[in-house]
């Protein structure tokens, strides 16, 4: 179920890896979006009612048979249209013109010259400039449609932006909506708010109040049961839920045993304590770690983890007395990386999300509140629902929990070792007033041993991997540059302080989508 805003923007999803990022971009000019695949994009479309349509990238080629092409509808509509990439492309073959494969293609940065007015320009670039864009294409534009006018060029795309602007069509060659083109989100922002006429006013407030009364008719008198894990997003979504419901809701913590140090008790103590909700806290470490012993695949540990996770959902539903929903905290990138999203070949990534539904056998319905959030959003609905700050302004915290940073056999002696460097890790980051500008930082015990020297004995130990990351969707990372001084610091109190490790390194790599986590 959807909250019905007065302005939405429609995101038609042709496959881009990048799609979300138009999603972000839209919601920072303070406009609600919403993606749907293309093959379900009319049905979207009828439902949210949009105030205009962005079309997105893809990885399939226009001239290719079979590639996916946008609902005749949207050009029906009357509705504002702003093509990205592929997204420009499709748009100029529906409506009669042309699209080639190039001989090669542009990849990568590239200088766009501006060389007529356009709307999308206003505040930002003037005719004659010359501006930064991101180019990721191989077919090109190489006759418009009818009605259509060069607004910008690059040395590879003689069409890098065209527009109709009695049509209100507009078509970019380059991503607006990557980090690399620096001035594209204000550009984003220019067509939803200056050609779309979309007021920009959506805020956390409205959201908050909207789905509260969605929970609410949803729900009606009956229970719902709600999983805490420590986290940030089913916390907030428990506090959504019972400022809807009240005492309708009931909680439950499984503590699996693989948590952060400490987390298990600030659960009990916010929720139990602070908020007053009724807290079933079942102890299930020794039940989790028995069935992970001897188990090393990643994939059979998140599966292993997550049905067990229902199976003690399932027992306590029964014991409330027959809760009829179940609620989550997953979250817009959940549902985007735990499907085929356009049906295509793309892989799932995220198994540890019941995003696809629950085992009939349950028989309850699921309870979402925060499926159309992205992180930093989910944050600020904490912060509006006036949830402590070490709970808002937490680091993400996978399902799994630590199993997932213990590649190979996960033993409670693992955890322990782990769990002891990990908070040495995190201590630090906040002594030197880092915590919040990191988006997740961690450490991972590695399933090798080096030998060391310490003091004067030999010592054969565990290595302990260090990684931090900035993010500002979930979906893409950047390494967190730390300085030599600090890593020297962490690394020393790791070694001197936990028994098990004697090497710390640390993770350099910078993350493409959806691989965040380490494993």
């Amino acid at each position: 179920m959807s909250i019905a805003h007065e302005e939405t923007i429609l995101i038609v999803d042709f496959g881009s890896q990048v799609t979300q990022l138009i999603a972000r971009r839209v919601r920072e000019a303070g406009v609600y979006s919403e993606i749907a695949p293309f093959n379900s994009a009319e049905e979207a479309f009828h439902r949210l009612k949009p105030k205009g349509i962005i079309l997105s990238g893809s990885p399939a080629g226009v001239p290719e048979e079979g590639s996916p092409r946008a609902p005749d509808v949207i050009f029906e509509s009357g509705l504002p249209i702003l093509g990205i990439c592929y997204g420009q492309q499709v748009m100029t073959h529906q409506l009669g013109g042309e699209v080639e494969s190039g001989d090669h293609g542009e990849f990568g940065r590239a200088f766009i010259e501006i060389s007529e007015e356009c709307v999308l320009f206003d505040g930002l670039w003037k005719v004659g400039e010359k501006h930064q864009v991101w180019m990721s294409h191989g077919d090109k534009v190489t006759e418009f449609a009818e009605g259509f006018r060069i607004v910008a060029t690059t040395e590879g795309a003689p069409f890098a932006l065209i527009a109709d602007d009695e049509r209100r069509y507009y078509g970019t060659q380059f991503h607006p909506e990557v980090i690399h083109t620096p001035d594209g989100g204000k550009m984003i922002a220019n067509f939803v708010r200056h050609v779309c006429g979309c007021a920009g006013d959506w805020t956390m407030a409205e959201f908050k109040a909207a789905k509260i009364a969605e929970i609410r008719e949803q729900v009606g008198d009956r229970k719902v049961i709600c999983g805490l894990s420590g986290g940030v997003d089913s916390a907030v979504a428990a506090v959504l839920i019972h400022e809807a419901i009240g005492k309708q809701l009931t909680c439950v913590f499984v503590d699996h045993g693989l948590m952060r140090m400490g987390e298990a008790d600030q659960v009990v103590s916010l929720f139990r304590e602070h908020y007053k909700m009724p807290l079933v806290h079942r102890d299930v470490e020794e039940m989790f770690l028995s069935g992970l012993a001897g188990v090393t695949d990643p994939e059979k540990k998140r599966k292993f983890i997550g049905a067990t996770f229902i199976d003690v959902f399932d027992q306590e539903a029964k014991k409330v007395g027959g809760a009829d929903f179940l609620a989550q905290g997953t979250l817009y990138p959940d549902v985007i990386e735990s499907v085929s999203f356009t049906g295509g070949p793309s892989v799932t990534i995220k198994s540890h999300h019941n995003v696809g539904g629950l085992p009939e056998r349950m028989n309850m319905q699921l309870v979402e509140p925060l499926r159309e959030l992205f992180k930093d959003e989910v944050r600020a609905l904490g912060r509006e629902l006036g949830l402590p700050e070490i709970f808002v302004g937490r680091h993400p915290f996978p399902g799994p929990g630590l199993a997932i940073r213990i590649p190979g056999e996960v033993t409670k002696e693992r955890c322990d070792i782990l769990r002891k460097a990990d908070a040495i890790y995190l201590e630090e980051i906040r002594n030197a007033g880092l915590y919040d500008a990191i988006w997740q930082a961690f450490a991972v015990l590695l399933p090798v041993k080096t030998v060391g020297v310490m003091g004067d004995s030999r010592t054969y130990d565990n290595v302990c991997g260090l990684r931090a990351v900035t993010s500002t969707d979930g979906m893409t990372a950047d390494v967190y540059p730390f300085d030599a001084s600090f890593l020297t610091r962490v690394s020393t109190r790791i070694v001197n302080e936990v028994k098990g490790i004697n090497r710390v390194v640390y993770d350099y790599t910078s993350k493409p989508p959806g691989t965040i986590e380490w494993e």
